[in-house]
């Protein structure tokens, strides 16, 4: 469908592609600056505590010692936070997590801040903690946030028709509980950053940060200074995962504050053990479903009550799980829904973002209850979904009507069973090594696109052209590696008509362009691309004007343009079309477009150890617009690899609040050598709401991975996993299959 375009949809190579294979991108920690000094933050490591007093005198007398800060030196504000202001620079009164930091230091060198922080004397007294996020919420349980009056950090509910009703004229009705655990972002490089203080008394900071806008309003306010005072950099990133905004947000607020106070460049970058301890992780979550169909398994009614974990903090808590309540009931049609989402606050280490932000979880529960429901009626687990999905002109479970886009649901369900071979597959999976057995499962999403009703959603873009032709780009979103930089420069290349080696895309800067909101809901290519188009938009016009009807070339109208004093550069600003949401009845047009997914995956199970191979997985995805297939074909084999994980080998354990592995050597992540056959089919039914139609595909490339290979590990063993991962134990461990069990 990309034949009649020039730059979009053809082969090309990464902006960022030289850099990184030849070695000379420089990250974060490559960085310097002429008389920089280095910082470390002293973390308490217990996970309740009241902080009775702090000495911090032995620690300034260490020669090379530059400052030593606790949170009574803080000028101005003491938290921060995008939703809820909760979560301190440094915490202040009282610990609520093991990777609470207490105090910090600058110093000429690591090894001297080490020393330091050694010597800072701090006395806690232990209070009563809380893990279980259940708990959390019942009376008597110790408060997290005391001035809160509850454990209860936000409730979001979804209601549509009369629950009661539906659940009376069910023939079927099943209950399940599914668990999910906490997951680490593990990217490849940890959190780093560098923080310069600015004559005016403001600050320049660049580090490895995702989102670097709400970064700089963070800043102001804890420095106490205006935003034009605060400029934020984003550096090359190796990885995020929606991992670098509230982490990095307190790391650029310590390094500024070190910054001012000893009037030098400020650099801190984490260890690994400290990247573990420090950041934050997706939500576990508690799913208690119940649901009920007709005869013929068509769903009646669905009923949801689920509990996540936020841990210490709001932090992302208040949007990921309003994601979750919006998603709960997958992309099925039902008439009658009841669905409640509460996030709780515990003692452990706080959650936030991550990709796929509350619908891995989800996904998880409703696709395993799916296939579930197709053995209580009989029938296949392809047909029960297609039995129930939403189609053209259908109304979601927060009453939107699915319109003004290609509602294709069924068609990639089609054909990720069609390019897996499932039907033949599941009648006959294929013969196993002796001792296993082979099953094949499948797994199907909706995903609203960008922010939705979680607030306000716009972008802008810069285009700007050189008298030789060659063009930059601003960008507003941060390229982590998911190569958004390129699909913005393809997308600009195209309505300029050059080749996209001609555009040169610069990495965010907040003096640069404006607030565009948060890199994150994959929401980059369509919202930022939309403003790249639109500012490359407004460039042709003033060539086209310039060439006044004449036949030139591109260079030619640059040319002409230039001699005539006209101005080759153009602003684009997009807004999203409009959305609704009422918290209070739980309903509305929560997003203006859907993008649909359906993965098939393989597996042979060893059925004395629980081991769990995955062969191969067909993953069919409606983009909307391929702008790069190459990357698009990445961010599938990416998002596969994340979701295996998730699935079947990943989760960040804690006892009693303190991490049980804080390095990669324990913490078990998927690698080359785990990765299955991968199929990658991309579906493209362009939508109105995006540049060319292109939609998104960074996280719903590996939401529904681990479903699926749930549902194949059920398939070959006859048992079912209600909670994640599927490691040894829980595979051997897992419940029978058993159409009577209600």
């Amino acid at each position: 469908m990309t034949s009649d375009f020039q730059q979009i949809g053809r082969p090309h190579v990464r902006v960022d592609a030289l850099g990184k294979v030849t070695g000379q991108a420089r990250f974060t920690a490559d960085l310097g600056a002429p008389g920089m000094l280095w910082g470390l933050a002293l973390l308490a490591r217990r996970p309740s505590a009241r902080i009775v007093s702090i000495d911090l005198t032995a620690a300034r007398e260490v020669p090379g010692v530059w400052a030593v800060m606790c949170a009574d030196d803080l000028p101005a504000a003491k938290v921060f936070g995008v939703v809820i202001q909760n979560q301190p620079v440094l915490a202040f009164e009282r610990v609520r997590h093991y990777g609470d930091a207490v105090a910090m230091v600058a110093a000429d060198s690591p090894e001297t801040c080490q020393l330091a922080i050694e010597r800072i004397e701090v006395v806690y007294e232990d209070l009563p903690a809380v893990f279980d996020p259940e708990a959390a919420l019942e009376p008597g349980a110790p408060l997290i946030h005391p001035e809160g009056g509850t454990n209860a950090c936000i409730h979001h509910r979804v209601r549509k028709g009369a629950i009661a009703e539906g659940f009376s004229g069910a023939a079927h009705i099943l209950e399940r509980t599914y668990r999910t655990q906490h997951i680490e972002h593990a990217y490849i490089e940890p959190e780093a950053v560098l923080a310069e203080p600015a004559d005016d008394g403001g600050v320049r900071v660049i580090g490895s940060i995702q989102n670097l806008f709400s970064t700089r309003k963070s800043l102001a306010a804890v420095l106490g200074v205006d935003l034009a005072r605060v400029r934020v950099e984003h550096a090359m990133l190796g990885g995020s995962f929606g991992g670098k905004d509230e982490v990095m947000t307190q790391m650029a607020c310590r390094a500024s504050l070190l910054a001012r106070a000893t009037g030098r460049p400020v650099k801190m970058v984490n260890t690994r053990e400290r990247s573990m301890i420090e950041s934050y992780k997706r939500h576990p979550y508690v799913l208690h479903y119940k649901v009920g169909a007709d005869a013929g398994g068509r769903l009646q009614a669905i009923e949801a009550r689920i509990v996540a974990d936020a841990g210490a903090y709001a932090s992302m808590t208040p949007f990921v799980t309003w994601r979750s309540a919006v998603q709960a009931t997958g992309p099925y049609e039902c008439p009658h829904v009841a669905v409640d989402v509460t996030g709780a606050y515990t003692n452990h280490c706080y959650t936030g973002a991550m990709r796929g932000f509350g619908s891995p979880q989800v996904n998880f529960a409703i696709e395993s209850l799916m296939d579930e429901l197709a053995e209580r009626v009989g029938i296949d687990p392809l047909e029960i979904r297609r039995r129930n999905i939403v189609r053209q002109g259908s109304v979601t479970a927060t009453g939107q009507k699915l319109d003004g886009h290609v509602v294709s649901i069924g068609e990639v369900l089609d054909r990720a069973a069609e390019k897996s071979d499932y039907e033949a597959k599941r009648t006959k999976p294929g013969d196993a090594a002796a001792g296993c057995a082979r099953g094949i499962g499948l797994a199907c999403s909706y995903r609203g696109v960008s922010l939705g009703a979680e607030g306000t959603d716009a972008a802008g873009a810069i285009v700007a052209v050189q008298s030789d032709g060659s063009t930059i780009l601003h960008v507003a979103h941060t390229d982590m590696g998911q190569g958004v930089q390129s699909a913005l420069a393809l997308i600009v290349a195209e309505v300029l008509g050059i080749d996209v080696a001609r555009v040169k895309a610069l990495g965010v800067d907040t003096s640069r362009v404006p607030d565009s909101g948060p890199t994150v809901a994959s929401r980059s290519t369509i919202m930022g691309g939309q403003a790249a188009r639109k500012a490359a938009l407004a460039v042709r016009e003033v060539l086209d004007d310039a060439a006044g009807g004449d036949a030139l070339s591109f260079d030619e109208k640059v040319a002409r343009a230039y001699a005539e004093g006209r101005p080759l550069l153009g602003f684009g600003w997009h807004r999203a079309p409009r959305v609704t949401w009422d918290e209070d009845t739980g309903t509305g047009d929560a997003y203006f477009t859907y993008v649909y997914s359906a993965n098939v995956a393989e597996v042979e199970v060893d059925l004395e150890t629980g081991a769990v191979d995955v062969l191969r997985v067909t993953a069919a995805h409606d983009v909307g617009r391929a702008i790069s297939p190459a990357m698009v074909r990445s961010q599938i084999y990416g998002g596969i690899a994340m979701g295996m994980g998730y699935g079947t080998l990943e989760r960040y354990a804690l006892a009693g609040g303190v991490p049980e592995g804080m390095n990669l050597d324990e913490y078990l992540i998927a690698t080359a050598l785990d990765m299955p056959a991968v199929d990658a089919v991309i579906i493209e039914n362009p939508d109105p709401a995006g540049p060319f139609g292109a939609k998104s595909i960074g996280e719903p490339a590996t939401e529904i991975a681990a479903p699926a290979i749930a549902n194949a590990i059920a398939h070959a063993t006859g048992r079912r996993i209600t909670q994640l991962p599927a490691d040894l134990e829980t595979v051997l461990l897992g419940r029978p299959l058993r159409k009577e069990d209600g």
